[in-house]
């Protein structure tokens, strides 16, 4: 049966001229096998990311949705595990916001899991050449809200269940040397996450604890 996946990055932000995340994504095929691939970019912006992603899910209806971000700091892809209720920037965002401290839904619970199925992917790209490793933490920034939301979504939509899988995948930094290279490698590294989550079955979004 046909499926689809919608899978976004992020625009550029800090002062850097384009961000890594997008970059791969938009070099993905149209299709992998039988998962076609819909892909966007998302505004770097606590307020107008979680609505773009929102309106992306609502017009396409994807089985599974990967959403992509960069961690400069990291030197492996990082396929998250847990979103956090908690927005707090340590810089602004592309609109000038900086939340300190706030939850991302007021009395939503404190975390959600991924629905990825995280080991497995880490093990197949280990496997296949590509450095990753699973992360316990996708920081307070716009990242992790954007996965808090996604999740948050997905949990309240358990009833339809059109989408099966949903979760977050850091990248890092691209080197000085060799761009073109390194975006291909995520893009691949992307490719085999995919075929991954479609050979997996469905889950629902799952929460973990209640925030105060």
């Amino acid at each position: 049966m046909k499926a689809k996946a919608l899978v976004t990055g992020f625009d550029a932000f800090g002062g850097d001229v384009i961000n890594p995340s997008y970059e791969a994504v938009r070099r993905l095929p149209a299709r992998i096998g039988t998962l076609g691939i819909v892909t966007a970019r998302l505004p770097t912006s606590f307020a107008r990311a979680p609505r773009q992603l929102e309106g992306l899910i609502a017009r396409e209806r994807p089985d599974i949705v990967v959403c992509v971000g960069l961690a400069a700091q990291r030197d492996a892809i990082g396929i998250e595990r847990v979103a956090v209720n908690l927005q707090h920037a340590c810089m602004a965002d592309n609109d000038g916001q900086q939340p300190q401290d706030q939850p991302i839904v007021a009395r939503g619970p404190a975390a959600y899991f991924s629905t990825l199925p995280v080991i497995t992917i880490v093990d197949a790209l280990n496997r296949a050449g590509l450095h990753a490793q699973m992360s316990m933490s996708a920081g307070t920034f716009v990242c992790n809200q954007v996965f808090y939301r996604l999740m948050h979504g997905a949990a309240a939509r358990r009833a339809g269940r059109h989408i099966r899988h949903a979760g977050f995948v850091h990248v890092p930094a691209l080197p000085v040397a060799g761009t073109e290279a390194a975006l291909a490698r995520l893009a691949r590294a992307l490719a085999v996450t995919l075929t991954v989550i479609q050979r997996s079955g469905g889950v629902v979004a799952k929460s973990k604890g209640n925030a105060g």
